[in-house]
């Protein structure tokens, strides 16, 4: 970064570690053109965002309120309403979600201006969509600015809703912020000003150290009506923006010649308060100007702050004489852009998408303006106006803007009421000096980070948790219809907790030690070596997971299990293959932080295709025939003995490559339930109920439901009567769709060589099978009615209570006729419930 040790030790802490850091320092410290260097060469994905319009155009970024959608208004912490009653929603489009879920670095220009709402309200919508469990999202911050220049604009109503909240405005009373570890490096070498003696007394005002000394001093700069010369190009800096306006329009007035106005063109978006300049720009020859952009054709022949002089105008062209070096140029038109960041779908990377232009000659009438706007700018004579100065800081912006003391005029005395300075300010300012890194300390912040890295690659819980979540629900709402798909999950499960979460537990505890233990971790090839086996290793364990849940499906009429069930895998897959992919590109590449932050950022933002893929004949043939992928039972593979990782008792499954996998469209397609006899069947029944459904514009339940489907193609029905015993398929259904459907059963029949007195539900019926609560066959279709004649409880839920209290009579020693007085239920749904719980195989 050049020879300053402040600003090496701020780059150094921003590339290699993920701590928050605030970066300040006294006005002309470079901390602006930091921050456009970090732009420029940084590998960190970096969205830079400010308080204001104009600050936000200035940093190349945009404003905190459009990037996260926020209301004009005071956020009140832990409700979803502001204190003006605007709506905090928090609700995103996709793109805008997946560019937050990217993002490695957010970095805040002029800090001091931002209100610590502001900062909460950031922190609920990075935490909503990134990691809800760290304060930001887990997002590193880069907080820019100076507290003793410009602080937060709050109105007494306001601050009235929000005191109850907050210590103070200020950015540092967020309370996500005080939540999470920062730290601070102050700039220290100035560059606007080198005179000694100015520097001196700018710090006694910054600091709050106003002697009668350093006020005396100051105030010999004080001219009683000070009369500049036209030729000195000097500026007034005044408190408020009616007294700039005021002394503009009578300067503009006072000069000959006709008034000149130029009308800025605009296209796109691009939103009034963030205009650089005058929208109607009104000039006359002999115009005072300052310029508000760097030249951008190459030739440096005007810089932002820039004072000049307007030598010759026409209704289409300007000529100006710059003060610094009496160079005369004619003005072209200057570009702004309004800009959002989108996520390239190509490259993965985060760009600037330009939303809106503005295009208007690049000055604008500067006989005076506001302390606030001078803020960023550099001035070789300024006329200063600070007596009535009402915010803390506004003296020392106006009076830091000058090179030279020599260089600056005061308009009225400067007392010391005119020096606010908040002691909440003050107070944090000396808290962050005294715990300011040093090189020690980030090379100890650089090697945690590494670790945090580390141990999320390796950290498998949020996917274990996806995987209970999902089989949970899939066991209560469908162990009944497909018992051997659900015991399927539930191995996999077990499988997953004893292969992947206790033997990733002791593999960080051997990484963690090989870390600690080495000087250079990043580089050292004994834990390359054990993070390339462990990578191996769990990669296989979630490929295994990956091919159970990828390939056995259910369906479900019920729409609301549907969704659920729908948001479980869609969470699960996801999970699985994203870990997958991250593994992947450790076993490949090696773990290097910037690479791995890259890989991981890109791999977060590839979608689940829409593409619908059939599910693999094998694994429903498996099913189908009663093996299970969770059911066998391997040696553990070679990959656990070479990275000394043992599973204990894990079910491993058969292996499958799955390096480009994509994540797999959850439930678009006809899924075919493992205990289904006549796949193909079921297959056509599904695709004629949907088609029905749509014809009458009703849900497909409403046709037929999706347990009665399940009965027709393990039965066979081939006659109204045998139609008529099948479970949850009533009268109006035989009534409506009877024949139709036997239709397609006979067909079927008749393609697969089945005669019909061979039919399963012939064969079952003649073995006198009786219904119950579990078995879709039955003799005599009962109702609700007649069954609870004999069993008062038969078809409601079972409560937790319930269960324990069957669990401890079974333990006690009573059987199943016992058990199915007691509880008032049948004596198959006891036999259910005991191997769901499992007291019985």
């Amino acid at each position: 970064m050049g020879q300053n040790e402040e600003l090496d030790l701020a780059w150094s802490f921003i590339e290699n570690t993920g701590t928050h850091l605030f970066l300040t320092g006294r006005a002309g410290t470079g901390k602006t053109t930091f921050l456009r260097r970090l732009k420029e060469r940084s590998p960190k994905r970096m969205v830079v965002l400010a308080p204001t319009g104009i600050a936000a155009i200035n940093a190349g970024g945009m404003t905190i309120h459009s990037f996260f959608q926020f209301p004009f208004a005071p956020y009140v912490p832990e409700t979803s309403f502001s204190a003006g009653g605007a709506k905090y929603n928090f609700r995103f489009g996709k793109e805008k979600v997946k560019l937050i879920r990217s993002i490695d670095l957010l970095v805040i220009d002029e800090i001091s201006m931002v209100r610590a709402d502001l900062m909460d309200a950031m922190d609920n919508v990075l935490r909503r969509y990134r990691n809800r469990n760290l304060p930001f999202g887990g997002v590193q911050l880069l907080m820019i600015g100076d507290l003793q220049q410009l602080a937060p604009v709050i109105k007494d109503d306001e601050w009235l809703m929000l005191k109850d909240h907050y210590e103070t405005p200020y950015f540092f009373s967020s309370h996500a912020l005080r939540a999470t570890e920062y730290c601070t490096i102050e700039l220290k070498t100035v560059y606007r000003q080198n005179d000694s003696e100015f520097l001196d007394l700018l710090n006694c005002i910054r600091e709050n150290r106003c002697s009668e000394q350093v006020l005396n001093t100051l105030n010999n700069r004080y001219i009683p009506d000070f009369r500049p010369t036209k030729e000195d190009g000097w500026i007034r800096l005044v408190t408020h923006n009616h007294q700039a306006q005021r002394i503009n329009s009578d300067e503009l007035a006072l000069l000959p010649g006709r008034t000149y106005v130029f009308t800025a063109e605009t296209e796109g978006k691009f939103p009034e308060y963030s205009f650089p300049t005058e929208e109607s720009l009104k000039l006359k020859k002999g115009a005072q100007v300052m310029f508000v952009k760097n030249d951008t054709s190459g030739e440096h022949k005007y810089f932002n702050g820039m004072i000049g002089e307007v030598t010759d105008i026409s209704s289409d062209m300007i000529e100006v004489r710059s003060r610094d070096n009496d160079d005369v140029f004619v003005l072209q038109k200057e570009e702004w852009t309004n800009a959002r960041y989108v996520l390239d779908e190509d490259s993965k990377e985060i760009r600037e998408e330009i939303e809106g232009i503005f295009r208007q000659y690049p000055v604008k009438l500067a006989w005076a303006i506001t302390i606030h706007k001078s803020q960023g700018l550099t001035f070789d004579r300024a006329v200063i106006d600070a007596s009535a100065s009402f915010a803390h800081g506004q003296t020392y912006v106006a009076l830091s803007r000058c090179r030279t003391l020599e260089g600056l005029v005061l308009s009225s005395r400067i007392s010391a009421r005119a020096v606010i300075n908040d002691n909440a300010v003050k107070e944090f300012t000396e808290n962050a000096r005294r715990t300011a890194p040093d090189s020690g300390r980030i090379r100890s912040l650089e090697k945690a980070y590494f670790c945090d890295l580390l141990s999320g690659l390796f950290d498998f819980q949020p996917i274990f948790f996806a995987m209970k979540r999902y089989v949970r629900i899939a066991d209560e709402y469908f162990y009944r219809l497909y018992p051997q798909q659900i015991a399927i999950y539930r191995d996999t499960e077990q499988d997953f907790s004893t292969s992947v979460m206790e033997v990733s537990r002791k593999f960080k505890a051997q990484y963690s030690r090989m870390t600690d233990a080495s000087d250079d971790y990043a580089s050292d090839t004994a834990l390359q070596g054990r993070i390339h086996s462990g990578a191996v290793y769990f990669k296989e364990r979630l490929e295994t997971a990956l091919k159970v849940f990828e390939d056995i499906l259910v369906n479900s009429d019920n729409k609301e299990v549907k969704k659920r069930l729908k948001e479980a895998a869609g969470e699960l897959l996801s999970g699985l293959n994203m870990k997958i992919k991250l593994l992947d590109s450790v076993i490949g590449d090696g773990f290097r932080t910037a690479a791995y932050l890259k890989r991981k950022a890109i791999i977060s933002l590839e979608e689940v295709p829409d593409k619908k893929r059939r599910p693999k004949k094998k694994a429903l043939d498996r099913a189908a025939s009663g093996t299970g992928t969770g059911s066998a039972k391997e040696d553990v593979p070679s990959a656990t003995r070479d990275t000394g990782l043992h599973a204990e008792g894990g079910n491993i499954a058969a292996r499958n490559s799955s390096r480009d996998r994509k994540p797999t469209a959850i439930m678009s397609r006809t899924e075919v339930p493992s205990d289904i006899l006549h796949p193909e069947l079921y297959r056509r029944l599904i695709a004629w109920r949907n088609a029905e459904a749509a014809s009458q514009g009703v849900p497909v339940y409403i046709i037929i439901q999706q347990k009665a489907i399940l009965g027709i193609a393990n039965l066979l029905p081939t006659s109204s009567q045998a139609l008529g015993l099948i479970p949850y398929f009533g009268k109006r259904g035989a009534e409506k769709y009877g024949a139709r459907i036997l239709e397609l059963v006979n067909e079927y029949c008749r393609e697969k060589g089945i005669a019909t007195e061979e039919s399963l539900f012939n064969d079952k019926a003649s073995q006198g099978h009786t219904a119950s609560e579990d078995n879709p066959v039955s003799e005599k279709k009962y109702t609700l009615e007649e069954k609870r004649t004999d069993h008062g409880n038969a078809y409601l839920p079972w409560s937790e209570d319930d269960d324990r209290q069957i669990r401890l009579l079974y333990e006690e020693g009573k059987n199943i006729n016992q058990l199915s007085e007691l509880f008032k239920r049948t004596k198959g749904s006891i036999k259910s419930r005991l191997k769901k719980l499992g007291l019985i195989d």
